[in-house]
């Protein structure tokens, strides 16, 4: 597709209800497997956060109720969800009810479509109030959530189509093969982007330790022991930092793991001077409709939530996007992340800045993922994802642009603590030379860059994530580390730091430079 004609289709889709061409591409598939499997046929349609899944099955119910006399049903998991796709529905000239809760099911004959969240639903099915024997299409919205499945007894003779950007199971016990008869994998995401439908991430990645953490029952990190994480100081500290280098005056949305976590972040960015809003799912629909507006109105606001956004929630003038959480949810790094890739006339990029290990856990978000065998062999694929232990074996301490420009006089500020342990043990030498080795290293870097010792030991001051980063590498060469004798161990290394800084600065200096420092 030109770039001309990409153009084209971005200004006439604004106008009305025209569809992109690779949307009617995918209409026609799916309409193709209507016509050629049986009527309880279970199909599977996949296109990325951003690409117009409600969109596409508007058109699918349009053209479905147009040739067909059965009647349609679109299930949701959420009553946001629920609401936005009765009103896509109605643009698309569908006439539909939402039965909800308190639905008025007495004139449900005059409808041909309706909406339904899957809880609301099942009561009602229960019930027997919603009358499903002439009910042929039945959609499922986000259809990698499991609580669609306990439903399908009750639709053996309809056909089924689920759509989802992941087509991954919320749930590793409950494949999506197991419910689906086939999956169509729908454009790209790099495709998307190339085409101009998509802003492109710009990813930025900072190391985070995340042994402390649990996995709970449902397969994801346990909110109780990602607040103790992220509530920390030393955490809040690092978002704080990761913002100021990367989303600074950006139009920021923060995802947490947990409310009180979440609260923390609204504290520590409203103290800074910054403009900030906390959202959950505690706040009244008035609230949250104020915030909303406010985010939507504000130049560089942030935002700072817990799940609530990161499904039916499209804001365009979103920058920039922050993981203050990590995830084993594949379907959840790629929803925190969609909700930037939405374009606008001056947009074509966005920020994420990942504070989880998500990056390295999962891949570029836009990667080309190999859905058909995910969907087919799940497993092989989650067993494939590396533990946190085997991804922070492999990370190495980046400085801070701002902070590596103090150290530009040094061609390489790095130094490997598992190396030198694995050297120290093969030379039959003590464990303790790899912090001193470790100090002297430092001394150096810290002495290049300084034209006396209070300059190192001005520097030496900002070497603490370098030099905890190191204390966390040696304490899991030696396979101790309780809290209190990790403290100790950073409080000693920055003593003798200082100290070796003191004693030995001449020397050193003279080394490195050839000539003595001036008096």
């Amino acid at each position: 597709m030109s770039v001309t004609n990409t153009e084209l289709e971005l200004e006439e889709r604004k106008e009305g209800k025209d569809l992109y061409s690779y949307q009617k591409g995918a209409i026609d598939k799916i309409f193709t497997a209507f016509e050629e499997s049986p009527k309880d046929y279970h199909l599977l349609y996949q296109l990325p956060t951003g690409g117009g899944k409600t969109v596409i099955f508007s058109e699918i119910v349009r053209q479905y109720l147009k040739h067909h006399k059965k009647k349609v049903l679109v299930m949701t998991h959420r009553i946001e969800l629920c609401k936005q796709t009765s009103n896509m529905l109605t643009e698309f000239g569908v006439h539909n009810k939402v039965v909800d809760s308190k639905a008025d099911l007495s004139d449900q004959a005059d409808y041909s479509c309706f909406v339904a969240m899957v809880e609301t639903l099942n009561n009602r099915l229960n019930d027997d109030k919603l009358d499903i024997s002439d009910i042929g299409l039945v959609i499922i919205d986000e259809a990698h959530y499991n609580s669609f499945t306990k439903l399908f007894k009750f639709f053996s003779q309809s056909f089924i189509l689920g759509v989802t950007a992941t087509p991954l199971s919320s749930s590793i016990e409950l494949p999506m093969t197991d419910n689906y008869d086939e999956l169509i994998v729908g454009e790209s995401i790099e495709s998307l982007i190339e085409n101009g439908f998509l802003a492109r991430a710009e990813m930025f990645t900072y190391n985070v330790g995340l042994t402390s953490l649990v996995v709970g029952a449902n397969g994801d990190y346990t909110v109780k022991s990602s607040e103790d994480l992220y509530t920390d100081n030393d955490m809040l500290s690092k978002l704080l930092q990761a913002y100021e280098e990367r989303s600074k005056d950006k139009k920021t949305l923060i995802f947490n793991n947990g409310i009180n976590t979440s609260l923390h972040v609204y504290d520590t960015f409203r103290r800074a001077g910054y403009p900030v809003a906390h959202l959950d799912n505690t706040n009244t629909k008035k609230e949250r409709a104020l915030i909303l507006q406010w985010f939507k109105k504000t130049p560089g606001a942030i935002l700072t939530s817990v799940s609530i956004l990161t499904t039916g929630f499209d804001e365009p003038t979103v920058e920039s996007i922050i993981l203050n959480r990590a995830t084993k949810s594949l379907t959840l790094y790629y929803q925190m992340i969609g909700r930037g890739s939405r374009i606008l006339k001056d947009k074509k990029s966005f920020t994420v800045v990942d504070l989880g290990n998500n990056f390295h856990r999962f891949g570029p978000w836009g990667d080309n993922l190999d859905w058909q065998r995910i969907f087919k062999s799940p497993t092989y694929y989650l067993d494939a994802i590396l533990s946190d232990e085997e991804l922070e074996s492999n990370f190495r301490y980046e400085m801070p642009d701002a902070l590596r420009a103090e150290f530009a006089k040094s061609e390489d500020v790095h130094f490997d603590v598992q190396k030198t342990y694995v050297d120290s043990i093969r030379g039959g030498e003590s464990s303790k030379v790899v912090l001193e080795r470790s100090i002297e290293q430092h001394a150096k870097i810290c002495i290049e860059n300084s034209e006396d010792v209070y300059d190192a030991l001005a520097l030496a001051k900002q070497l603490g994530d370098d030099i905890d980063f190191r204390i966390q590498r040696y304490t899991k060469c030696i396979s101790k580390s309780t809290y209190n004798f990790v403290e100790w161990l950073k409080g000693d290394y920055r003593k003798k730091l200082n100290s070796y800084l003191r004693q030995n600065f001449d020397d050193v200096f003279e080394q490195i430079h050839g000539y003595p420092p001036e008096d």
